[in-house]
């Protein structure tokens, strides 16, 4: 199930019971991604040779992270880089890269919000608590530079195709300064985001059954070998085996949005 929250957050619920551990590969997206677990479910996270057992924070990644489900129930965030500030009182770049525990972030909150979750009937009850949590921590006057969301915005609506230098000039800084800004409050470069959410249209178009030759000319890529070498940075696979990762199918059932990807 899916539900929108706040603006730039995203919200939506899984659950796993199977007859043994299921192995999955969380696909880079242009969204800082927050799990919370609840019950006496449990999944690891392996990324960077470091694991991670629960609920976890997860940055603007530039690879994939390896999960391995023994039963999971969570709630999984998605939350635009432009509303990390005011939810987590820090910019997206102190996450680029990196993961988190929950217990790190949340401290005493993480359990008493597992708890909560655990005792709730029904997912949209689970929703509305998780809406209420992040409402009780957003701080309005939390905000990254409107040139710097500006950049990002444009970013996002041009899924990627769009230059630097365009954006300078469209927010009146030099590109260097524009730079500068960017990373210290998105994380990556502008160039950086623009691969990474130019590769997010283009990963899930494949999911969908989309030919590469089409998908790399309708993405503004040079060609189909661009196109593959920009998803074998992302996932360390071809884009025939990452358009079959369990993950991105489950995008289009949980994030049921254009392309099937959800972010602001």
């Amino acid at each position: 199930m899916r539900m929108s929250a706040l603006p730039g957050v995203d919200m939506a619920g899984f659950s796993y019971r199977g007859d043994g551990p299921l192995v999955m590969r969380a696909i880079p997206h242009p969204a800082v991604t927050v799990a919370v677990e609840f019950g006496d479910c449990a999944f690891d996270v392996h990324a960077a040779g470091r694991s991670w057992s629960g609920g976890v924070a997860v940055g603007l990644l530039p690879g994939a992270v390896d999960v391995r489900v023994r039963s999971v129930e969570c709630v999984q965030i998605r939350l635009s880089p432009l509303v990390v500030p005011a939810v987590f009182g820090m910019p997206s770049a102190e996450l680029n890269g990196t993961v988190v525990a929950l217990d790190d972030l949340w401290d005493r909150d993480a359990e008493r919000v597992r708890e909560r979750l655990h005792h709730a009937r029904t997912w949209p009850e689970r929703f509305a608590l998780i809406h209420t949590v992040l409402s009780r921590r957003f701080q309005a006057d939390r905000v990254i530079d409107p040139e710097v969301a500006f950049a990002w915005r444009r970013i996002v609506a041009t899924r990627g195709r769009v230059r630097v230098g365009d954006l300078a000039a469209r927010t009146g800084w030099s590109r260097q300064r524009l730079w500068s800004r960017f990373v210290a409050q998105i994380g990556p470069t502008p160039k950086g985001a623009a691969m990474l959410v130019r590769f997010d249209h283009a990963v899930h178009r494949l999911a969908g059954g989309h030919a590469p030759a089409q998908v790399a000319a309708d993405g503004g890529y040079a060609d189909q070998s661009h196109l593959h070498r920009d998803v074998r940075a992302f996932t360390a696979a071809s884009p025939g085996a990452s358009a079959d990762e369990p993950w991105l199918a489950v995008d289009d059932t949980a994030w049921p949005s254009r392309g099937g990807a959800s972010f602001l």
